[in-house]
């Protein structure tokens, strides 16, 4: 775990959350494990289901899965469960690194409650539980429309950074990633590699993948080419007046053809046509991450 979290403050915002929605919000740590949620008890139809210790463990990789997928993206994702019912998880973000989630469902969102009971049904069929009683609860499920789903997802992701902002979550400066991430994120425009780092944190190759892998859902390389390319499109739409090979250069680029030939690949177009494009409308602008 390479955050804590003010918990006292958490709860009251996550009660906060609830009235407005009436959804259910759960706060993991960078682990996957389950800290607080507000209310403290699950849903009826969950409640049901995990009465299997099958069924129990299915919900924590769900679980699991999602939030890798989530730190993956660095995005919110909403996504049906193994069961059936509909939930949304947002990462919390402190630098580059992923020190927890908010997750909101249950949810009962399907047109009609017989559409729903029906998959319900079919994706429960091998648990031992008592599906009566799981239909009961599934038909006194309110039907939640897909428009408030995404309301609801945004208003969570605005939680999240709201969250990380009033330090209600606070990195324990002495982890590793939080290191290696704040020195790769003052030093991305310089020549740096694998062995720099490994060599400047007196860790082997292996060890630093998995950070990398961990909490950037890809490699070292990747991710710092990933923080240039960032860059790129920052300076091209911000400073009209320089030139495509000082941007290159001041990115981290020492070759100019190569960064040409990337950005292209990951754009869709040359660097050129893609500052012509946001010029006219900076929502036009593939991949656009500007802040």
């Amino acid at each position: 775990m390479i955050s804590t979290f003010n918990l006292s403050k958490l709860n009251s915002l996550l009660q906060d959350f609830h009235n407005i929605t009436k959804l259910r919000i759960t706060v993991f740590d960078d682990a996957f494990h389950e800290l607080t949620a507000y209310p403290e008890h699950i849903a009826p139809c969950c409640r049901i289901i995990r009465t299997d210790p099958a069924a129990a463990a299915a919900c924590a990789r769900c679980d699991a899965h999602a939030c890798e997928m989530a730190a993956s993206s660095r995005n919110a994702l909403t996504y049906r469960c193994h069961a059936g019912l509909t939930e949304s998880i947002a990462p919390l973000t402190l630098g580059n690194i992923v020190i927890g989630y908010l997750l909101f469902g249950h949810v009962f969102s399907y047109k009609s409650h017989e559409e729903g009971w029906n998959t319900i049904q079919k994706n429960c069929a091998a648990y031992r539980i008592d599906t009566a009683a799981l239909k009961a609860a599934c038909f006194a499920c309110p039907l939640i429309p897909e428009d408030y789903i995404l309301s609801v997802s945004h208003i969570m992701q605005a939680v999240a950074s709201y969250l990380c902002l009033e330090r209600m979550a606070i990195v324990q400066r002495k982890e590793l990633p939080v290191q290696i991430d704040e020195y790769i994120s003052s030093h991305f425009t310089e020549e740096i590699s694998v062995t720099d780092l490994c060599r400047h944190f007196q860790i082997g190759k292996t060890h630093l993948y998995e950070i990398s892998d961990q909490n950037y859902g890809c490699g070292i390389a990747e991710h710092i080419r990933s923080l240039r390319m960032e860059k790129a499109k920052s300076l091209l739409v911000e400073h009209t007046e320089m030139k495509i090979s000082d941007i290159a250069a001041a990115c981290g680029f020492s070759d100019y053809n190569y960064f040409i030939t990337l950005f292209k690949r990951l754009t869709g177009m040359p660097p050129g046509k893609y500052r012509a494009v946001c010029r006219t409308d900076i929502r036009s602008c593939p991949g656009a991450s500007l802040s």
